[in-house]
C-alpha cells in the first residue's frame, strides 16, 4: 500500500515519537523510507548554515539508526531549496507513496511546519500525506506507537470522499481491525429551511454509511461503526476524535464544500489543523 514513504525530517521533542509512529506503517505494506531535512538557505543568516547542517546531519543519523532496527530500508539527505517544490519533487522521482510529516507546531528550523510549510505540501500535494501528531501517552505507552488501530473516516459522500474510502479499505485488507465511519449532517446547510427534512436525510445517509460498512466487513474480521451527527462539521469530528480517543483519522481533500485549491477542502484543513489525533490526508481528482 505504501511500500515507499518519504519522510519530512525535523529537531523537534515529537521527532522521536513521530519515527517511532512511523514503525507502525509495517502493517501498510512500508518496506522503505526516504529521510529529508529540506531548509531553504535564503531564511538563515550567513555562517549559520554550516552548523545547522552538522545538527541536521546527527538528526538524521539517529533517526536512521531507529528505523534501520526496525528492519526498514532507510536513505537519508539534507536538501536547500523551497521547501514545497522539493518535497514533492523528491516524493515523485524517488517513486514514494506517501509523505510523512510531524504534527508539531514549533520547530527549529522556524514556526513554519503547523504555521505555513506543511499545508503548502498539502495545498499542492498529489500524494497522500501523512501528519502525525504529538502524543498526551505517557512514555511506557509511546513504546508502542499504533496509530492504526482505531481509523476514523469522516465523510461527506462526495467523490473525492470516495478515494480516501479505497485508501480505508486497503487499509482494513491490510489489517486494520476497527473503523468508525462519521457523517455530520452541516447544521449550516440545513437550518432552518430543510430542517424539516432531517429524518429523511438521516435516512439516505444511513443507507450510504451502511453500503460502506457491507463493504468492509465482506473483507474480513473487522469491527465498523457507522455515526451521524448534526452540528458543525469540523466542530462535530474534533469532538469524536477527542471523546473516542481516535488514534488516526483518514480523509479526503476538496469535498463537496470546496471553492478553490487554497482552503484544502475547508473541512480536512481544519481537522489537519487542530485535531488532537494523526491524520491522513488523501488528495481528490483534481482539475
Amino acid at each position: 500500500m505504501f511500500d515507499k514513504i518519504l519522510i519530512v525530517s525535523e529537531i523537534s521533542t515529537a521527532s522521536a515519537e513521530m519515527i517511532k509512529c512511523v514503525e507502525d506503517l509495517r502493517k501498510l505494506g512500508t518496506k522503505e523510507c526516504l529521510l529529508a531535512q529540506i531548509f531553504n538557505p535564503g531564511d538563515i543568516e550567513a555562517g549559520v548554515s554550516d552548523y545547522l547542517r552538522s545538527i541536521f546531519e546527527e538528526n538524521l543519523k539517529k533517526q536512521k539508526e531507529t528505523l534501520e532496527n526496525e528492519d526498514y530500508k532507510v536513505e537519508s539527505m539534507i536538501i536547500s531549496g523551497n521547501f514545497k517544490n522539493e518535497i514533492n519533487r523528491l516524493a515523485t522521482e524517488e517513486g514514494c507513496s506517501l509523505i510523512v510529516v510531524g504534527g508539531e507546531k514549533h520547530t527549529l528550523v522556524g514556526a513554519l511546519l503547523f504555521g505555513g510549510i506543511a499545508y503548502d505540501v498539502l495545498y499542492g500535494a498529489k500524494l497522500p500525506v501523512l501528519l502525525i501528531r504529538p502524543s498526551k501517552k505517557s512514555k511506557l505507552e509511546l513504546e508502542k506507537c499504533q496509530i492504526t488501530d482505531h481509523v476514523l473516516f469522516p465523510t461527506d459522500f462526495s467523490d473525492n470522499a470516495d478515494v480516501a474510502f479505497d485508501y480505508v479499505k486497503d487499509m482494513v485488507k491490510a489489517g486494520v481491525s476497527k473503523v468508525t465511519m462519521l457523517h455530520v449532517q452541516d447544521q449550516f446547510m440545513i437550518n432552518p429551511y430543510l430542517l424539516h427534512r432531517l429524518v429523511e436525510f438521516n435516512e439516505v445517509d444511513k443507507e450510504r454509511l451502511q453500503n460502506y460498512k457491507d463493504e468492509l466487513l465482506a473483507m474480513g474480521k473487522i469491527e465498523v461503526d457507522m455515526r451521524i451527527s448534526f452540528g458543525s462539521p469540523t466542530s462535530e469530528i474534533l469532538s469524536f476524535i477527542d471523546a473516542e480517543k481516535i488514534p488516526l483519522v483518514v480523509m479526503g481533500t476538496q469535498g463537496r464544500g470546496y471553492i478553490k485549491e487554497v482552503f484544502l477542502g475547508s473541512v480536512s484543513h481544519n481537522i489537519s489543523r487542530h485535531a488532537s489525533a494523526s491524520v491522513l490526508l488523501i488528495p481528490g481528482h483534481r482539475k
